[in-house]
């Protein structure tokens, strides 16, 4: 995954939302967000090459997402366990959000550069391993892309601008969101970062949705947590091009009972 924006704390009713982007090769076989047999209170897509996750939640309402640090040295070579593991390890976990945090410090050099956004509604950490740095988050709008938390990337910014404005209406404009997510419009290149990978692959990397037919946007997620359990998860499923396949509602009750799923037409 490699852009979050996310309000915490924000709204008073809604005290975690979450808005994000998977990006992947489109060859790497993944299937569609629902709960997992092996771990049936996991609701998250899978990764079936890895076995991990790059976003979920739960039925007692543990959540977590992942970004990597782009940097050459980690573009330029393989190997190494998939960082997707750490999100279905919180997941699929019952300790506390502190011991996850040390275990993440314990193990960073294990694993390329990664942002790893964990915890609940009311106790949400991030982890940048690429700096080492395990942090609460502070209540209010923040962005993550394949930076550090809040860089402010134009994707980053124009996520966060969503964002706030979606927790603005009453209700909170979903679709908006949905919106944002699919923005495939380039920034200039006076706006682009310089993460050493070259300005040609900076331009097709910067929109918050990436159409490559090779690498691209695979999924666009919009979660949030109301502050009586309650949960929605929407993913839109995307392919080569920026082709839309498919797209499912997850609603789950404040007992983190699946009260419904539907396929639904989320495409942007």
């Amino acid at each position: 995954m490699c852009l979050i924006g996310f309000a915490y704390h924000a709204h008073p009713e809604i005290p975690l939302l979450i808005a994000a982007n998977r990006d992947e090769r489109h060859d790497r076989p993944a299937a569609a967000a629902d709960f997992w047999e092996d771990a049936p209170d996991v609701l998250a897509g899978r990764d079936l090459r890895g076995g991990g996750t790059w976003m979920g939640v739960t039925r007692g309402g543990r959540v977590a997402a992942l970004t990597n640090f782009r940097a050459p040295k980690y573009m330029a070579v393989g190997g190494g366990p998939s960082r997707g593991l750490l999100v279905r390890d919180f997941l699929a976990g019952d300790g506390d959000v502190a011991a996850f945090g040390a275990r993440l410090r314990a193990e960073r050099e294990r694993y390329h550069g990664f942002n790893l956004l964990f915890g609940t509604a009311d106790d949400l950490w991030i982890y940048e391993s690429e700096v080492d740095r395990l942090a609460p988050v502070t209540p209010g709008v923040h962005g993550l892309s394949n930076h550090l938390l809040d860089t402010p990337w134009p994707k980053v910014e124009r996520i966060k601008r969503a964002v706030s404005g979606a927790i603005a209406q009453d209700p909170i404009d979903i679709w908006s969101l949905h919106e944002a997510l699919g923005d495939r419009w380039p920034a200039t290149d006076d706006e682009l970062p310089d993460t050493g990978v070259g300005l040609a692959l900076e331009r097709v990397l910067s929109p918050p949705f990436i159409e490559g037919d090779v690498y691209g946007t695979r999924a666009c997620t919009v979660v949030t947590v109301a502050r009586d359990g309650r949960i929605t998860f929407d993913e839109g499923r995307f392919g080569p091009g920026g082709d839309y396949i498919d797209g499912a509602r997850h609603r789950l009750s404040e007992a983190g009972v699946a009260v419904q799923r539907e396929v639904s037409a989320l495409s942007s």
